[in-house]
């Protein structure tokens, strides 16, 4: 299992969480607040609407798409 481990600001992950008010199946937020997405349900979620918000929040070049979890620590 291979997992990305990224930290961003309170607010980005609100954004993050925000971007997937629809779909709350695609991340869980852990008790320590750590917010983490299976990214196969991600890319499927891309899919389907046609956007990228996790680099819409946090820019391009983040993501190594590699990772089978991404993990948003604050």
């Amino acid at each position: 299992m291979s997992v990305q481990e990224i930290s961003v600001t309170n607010n980005q992950k609100k954004a993050i969480k925000s971007a997937f008010k629809k779909r709350k199946d695609v991340f869980i937020e852990e008790e320590n607040g750590d917010l983490v997405i299976e990214f196969a349900a991600y890319e499927d979620y891309m899919d389907e609407v046609d956007k990228t918000p996790i680099e819409d929040v946090l820019g391009e070049g983040v993501l190594t798409y590699d990772a089978e979890f991404l993990v948003f620590t604050s």
